[in-house]
């Protein structure tokens, strides 16, 4: 077979490489179902509202004024001295171990001083830290409390109160009390799909935690619908009162995945599922 012959050849004239693909050189991977072998390119731009863009920028505004709260002075990753490298197939399995001894103040606490506790900590932290409990003043005391180290807890208690404030709570469409108005259900909830662990020591772990966050207002009325949204958190723990607690994190957008036009459920249908549903306890 002659050079010409091949895939992926040059055109003779020193010219661009002609795959077939519209000369990018380029492997694609058909998705399974797709008809197009670019998926991206061929799928349909999604659907906008003006209160769906309005939920957008209420999400924005909240991770930038809480990122701002827990940024830290990157004390927390100073004992964390073993790198990992990427992860295999077996790192992504469930261990199967029984992840915590018990719960305070709600939250699941109680973990094993190894790597896979630390990640359990962190998936479950994951939830607490979006919950509707951080709406709710007495309930997010007790959460930070449960979570955070004390240092941690005492230095960001006051900036997270103003974050969770009034202000906050009209753009999401609560009541300055944090409730929800009558015949809508808020919803907010963080559903971790993996971590891993960036570094480990006895004392001090870098977890990240790749999640799913639903968000907004169910309801006939809302004007906040409830979206879905993508995001990784990088937590930055340490073994302390015999436990691991965050002493700060981070977060960052996606990996987001491509989207199914799938057609958005009723306001009621969504309101049921969130009260019909119960969250678990995760463990890696």
């Amino acid at each position: 077979m002659s050079l010409g012959d091949e895939h992926g050849h040059r055109d003779g004239t020193g010219g661009h490489w002609d795959d077939g693909f519209g000369g990018t050189g380029q492997t694609r991977t058909r998705l399974p179902g797709a008809a197009d072998p670019d998926a991206y390119a061929a799928r349909r731009p999604p659907r906008t509202s003006r209160s769906m863009l309005a939920v957008v920028a209420v999400v924005v505004l909240l991770i930038a004024a809480i990122a701002f709260v827990n940024r830290g002075d990157g004390t927390g990753d100073d004992s964390a001295d073993s790198p990992k490298s990427r992860p295999g197939a077996a790192a992504t399995a469930a261990s199967g171990v029984t992840p915590v001894k018990g719960r305070t103040e709600g939250v699941p606490t109680g973990y094993a001083r190894d790597e896979q506790g630390a990640q359990s900590a962190a998936a479950n932290y994951t939830a607490a830290l979006g919950s509707d409990g951080m709406y709710d003043s007495e309930r997010r005391g007790r959460i930070v409390d449960t979570v955070y180290t004390r240092g941690a807890a005492r230095e960001r208690r006051a900036a997270l109160d103003k974050v969770y404030g009034e202000e906050l709570f009209a753009e999401v469409g609560l009541r300055p009390d944090g409730t929800a108005p009558p015949g809508q259900t808020f919803v907010s909830r963080f559903t971790p799909l993996g971590s891993k662990v960036e570094r480990y020591s006895d004392s001090a772990a870098t977890v990240s935690v790749w999640y799913t966050a639903l968000f907004g207002m169910a309801g006939e009325t809302s004007k906040n619908p409830v979206t879905q949204s993508w995001y990784t958190y990088t937590f930055q723990l340490k073994w302390a009162s015999g436990d691991w607690k965050v002493a700060d994190y981070a977060q960052k957008d996606g990996p987001v995945p491509v989207g199914r036009d799938q057609t958005a459920s009723g306001a009621k249908e969504m309101a049921d599922a969130v009260q019909q549903f119960g969250g678990y306890t995760y463990a890696r």
